[in-house]
């Protein structure tokens, strides 16, 4: 196919030496999950947005943290409840009696890595005033916008088990998030070495910054100029078409998803060293793109379908293209 990997040479080196940094200065803290630290950093070099679906206490909090750490950016974490207002989240204004005018007081969400805890625990109200946050990287106050810093990315975090005093998220909502993605229990062997590093002290509290918000915006520019076959277009556009039209699935993939998806891959290319995009990088990111985008029909749902196999299928039945040489 076109393209070819990052030529050989110091700027080759310095893209992988900066991803493998970034990756291994995460792993210190977060043990033996590799795939879900590569697809944060995925999410992030594609600007995307992140939600975390996962039991307690396995690290969803700690992953967030730990890529802001590790970018050496500012970080933010929100914990919603269900008295959390929307002015909390973006600021307002306040009367100041010695100027005589109104003064914009900045909310929580006016930093780069955006920890929105439980987000599932707040009024749709207060979940709302997230969108524009998210899709213009920008706040409304009193009809005035506030740029929000760059980069700037929102992982939030939801309990699947724990529906007591919970909202379930809108599909415009789930429809902003790039990736929907879990945890997971560690092995046993990681597990093991997660508490000897523990005992000995070595689970440090943070993670080593490895390079700065000048540099994650120069590997954005970057992923934007990963090279993507026109096939690998209509190959997306085939999988997100499917999506419409399964009978087992009532509401398909938005056009959001297919750009989302496209980012995402170059995102993954350019992780893996290539700057140009191959089908592996869309079969391998398409679950987590668009596993939270569909709802699934009424029956699918009683015949406990799973979304991940439905997806599955589909993209099986869906010829995978041939990239030539060119």
């Amino acid at each position: 196919m076109s393209g070819m990997p990052f030529p050989e040479g110091e700027d080759y080196m310095e893209k992988q030496n900066k991803v493998a940094d970034i990756i291994h200065s995460i792993e210190q803290i977060i043990v033996g999950k590799r795939e879900v630290i590569e697809l944060s950093l995925i999410t992030l070099l594609a600007g995307g947005h992140l939600l975390l679906e996962d039991v307690p206490g396995v690290g969803k909090t700690t992953l967030a943290k730990t890529l802001a750490n590790a970018i050496n950016c500012g970080f933010t974490r929100i914990q919603f409840t269900p008295d959390t207002l929307p002015s909390d989240v973006t600021g307002l204004s306040i009367y100041n009696m010695q100027t005589g005018k109104f003064e914009f007081s900045k909310g929580a969400i006016m930093n780069n890595i955006i920890l929105a805890d439980e987000i599932n625990r707040t009024s749709p109200k207060t979940q709302a005033s997230l969108l524009e946050a998210m899709e213009e990287k920008q706040v409304t106050v009193d009809g005035v916008s506030y740029p929000l810093p760059k980069p700037f990315m929102v992982i939030a975090t939801q309990n699947p088990v724990d529906y007591l005093g919970t909202y379930n998220l809108p599909e415009a909502q789930l429809d902003r998030f790039m990736m929907k993605i879990s945890i997971g229990y560690p092995q046993v062997g990681e597990e093991k070495m997660m508490a000897d590093r523990f005992l000995k002290g070595l689970l440090r509290p943070k993670s080593n910054p490895v390079v700065d918000a000048e540099t994650i915006l120069k590997m954005q520019k970057e992923v934007e100029s990963v090279k993507v076959n026109q096939d690998l277009i209509s190959y997306v556009t085939k999988i997100i078409q499917e999506t419409r039209k399964d009978s087992n699935i009532s509401l398909g993939a938005s056009p959001r998803a297919t750009l989302a998806l496209i980012r995402a891959s170059q995102a993954h290319a350019y992780v893996k060293g290539r700057n140009y995009v191959i089908p592996d990088d869309i079969i391998s990111l398409a679950q987590p793109v668009l596993s939270h985008r569909i709802i699934l029909t009424p029956e699918a749902r009683i015949s406990q379908t799973k979304t991940s196999k439905i997806l599955k299928t589909i993209i099986s039945r869906i010829p995978v293209p041939v990239l030539k040489n060119e």
